[in-house]
């Protein structure tokens, strides 16, 4: 038995510390400090040498009290240290997932409460924010006819205005380096289909296989290939007339003369 009496005997207490560890499996490394935890217990720190645990350290708190010169084992924990290899904070897989990350067979289900979505046959806010204050009959005949049957819920407000501002700052938006090389936009393209419903106005999709076929694009997108451009007059002739070397005179040295000196 050992005396306990004050906490510096705790504190000097290594060897059992360390013996502690070895009982439990582990090879600890370097006793790297002790740390008085109150009159009666003492924390020990062992270098870990774990792999894959650089920089971890294991923290063997030994315990006494009043009145027994008994030294007891508190808890052995693994803690990390300065510089210590740690896991990346958690992210909850809602916020890990990435557009492109959806493969063939993996299911993505939206949440109940996705702010992008709303029941069937409630959302036509923003169809009716472009028309007068008494919208016309045909007009909600027309809504009522896009507003998706069928589908038990559709974009809400906020999910159309989140959807176009995405595009628009995308690829196929008008601040691409395409578009901005661009001389004409896609609202003026022959291949140039307007999506329906609340986003027709800004966003189409692109016809020409060899533009942006078949992808979503803003109408102010351009690209080389719109269905104005004109193709390069004349028949491909150079911008110079060919040197006539037929006016060439040709002249034949013998091989050992030299040229004439001027």
């Amino acid at each position: 038995m050992t005396d306990v009496s004050d906490g510096g005997r705790l504190l000097a207490a290594v060897d059992i510390a360390r013996a502690a560890l070895v009982e439990e499996g582990q090879q600890p490394g370097a006793h790297r400090r002790s740390v008085a935890e109150g009159e009666w217990a003492a924390a020990h720190y062992f270098d870990a040498e774990l792999a894959g645990y650089r920089g971890w350290q294991w923290c063997v708190v030994l315990a006494g009290a009043p009145g027994t010169d008994e030294i007891t084992l508190s808890e052995i924990v693994l803690l990390p240290g300065e510089g210590a290899l740690l896991a990346p904070p958690w992210v909850p897989w809602a916020d890990r997932v990435a557009s492109g990350d959806l493969a063939p067979g993996d299911l993505l289900a939206a949440e109940s409460d996705d702010p992008r979505l709303v029941p069937n046959h409630v959302d036509t806010a923003d169809e009716f924010r472009f028309h007068s204050e008494s919208p016309d009959p045909d007009d909600v005949g027309q809504v009522v006819g896009e507003i998706g049957l069928g589908r038990r819920r559709l974009l809400s407000y906020e999910g159309r205005l989140e959807t176009a501002q995405r595009w628009y700052d995308g690829e196929y938006g008008p601040g691409s380096d395409m578009a901005q090389a661009a001389p004409y936009k896609c609202c003026t393209c022959g291949f140039f289909v307007p999506l329906s419903g609340a986003l027709r106005a800004a966003f189409g999709a692109c016809t020409n296989e060899y533009a942006a076929d078949g992808h979503v694009v803003s109408a102010e997108y351009g690209c080389g290939a719109h269905s104005d451009v004109e193709a390069p007059k004349g028949e491909g002739s150079p911008a110079y007339d060919a040197y006539d070397d037929g006016a060439l005179e040709i002249i034949e040295f013998a091989r050992d003369a030299e040229p004439a000196r001027s």
